[in-house]
């Protein structure tokens, strides 16, 4: 005979407030990169620049590129809501894509001078490492 041990209530409890956090930070997360991104995407050279400054100084599709890469890491940061099982480890991917382009603009932004937008990075990026840590952790538990 086997028993069987059930996590207590409190655990649950827990475990749900931590799903509603890794809920609503992958949101913001997404409904900001979808924003800029969009934004990367179809807005003009002069406009691009005068928000952000580093666009006059690379290749105008390089810019595209990265508000298409914001655009897909985000809408993955969402894919489990479709399905849990396909869209985890594409959630895991994208938030370790988004971190990486995070960390890459935010030293872009540093060597710039341009403090508001290093901040916002950093908001960024402590938004999206306990994504990426806590769901990372139910995709691959260690045991």
């Amino acid at each position: 005979m086997h028993s069987r041990t059930y996590p207590t209530a409190q655990a649950r409890l827990n475990a749900s407030y931590l799903n509603l956090t890794l809920w609503t930070l992958q949101g913001w997360v997404a409904m900001f990169f979808i924003a800029a991104g969009y934004a990367k995407l179809t807005e003009p050279l002069t406009t691009l620049t005068a928000l952000m400054g580093w666009p006059q100084y690379v290749p105008f599709d390089l810019v595209r590129g990265v508000g298409l890469a914001e655009v897909v890491l985000a809408l993955m940061v969402l894919t489990p809501l479709i399905s849990w099982k396909i869209g985890r480890p594409l959630l895991v991917v994208a938030a370790a894509g988004l971190l990486v382009l995070q960390t890459v603009m935010m030293s872009v932004h540093i060597v710039m001078g341009d403090v508001s937008h290093t901040v916002v990075n950093l908001a960024l990026i402590l938004a999206t490492a306990p994504v990426l840590w806590f769901r990372m952790r139910e995709a691959c538990p260690l045991r």
